[in-house]
C-alpha cells in the first residue's frame, strides 16, 4: 500500500474512532454540558474523515493510472 493510502486509512482510522467515542460518552450519556470546544473537535474530526477518504481516493487513482501504459516516450524530453 502506498504512504498515501496509509495515510487516508490512518485520518479515517482517527476520525471514526473519536466521533464514535464523542457519541457514546458524551452526547448520548448524561454529563456536564458540551462546550463549544468539543463540538469544534468533533466538527474537525468529520472534516478530517472526509480527507482521509480524499487520500485514499486519490492514492487508488493514481495507482490505476501508474498500470496504464504510456502513450509517450519516457525517454523523450518535455517541449516545456
Amino acid at each position: 500500500m502506498a504512504r498515501q493510502g496509509r495515510t487516508g486509512w490512518t485520518l479515517v482510522a482517527v476520525g471514526t474512532v473519536y466521533v464514535l467515542y464523542f457519541l457514546k460518552t458524551r452526547l448520548f450519556a448524561a454529563g456536564a454540558p458540551i462546550t463549544n470546544k468539543e463540538w469544534f473537535v468533533a466538527a474537525s474530526m468529520l472534516v478530517l474523515i472526509m480527507l482521509g477518504t480524499i487520500n485514499i481516493r486519490m492514492a487508488e487513482m493514481r495507482e490505476r493510472n501508474q498500470k496504464v501504459m504510456p502513450l509517450i516516450d519516457p525517454n523523450q524530453r518535455s517541449r516545456k
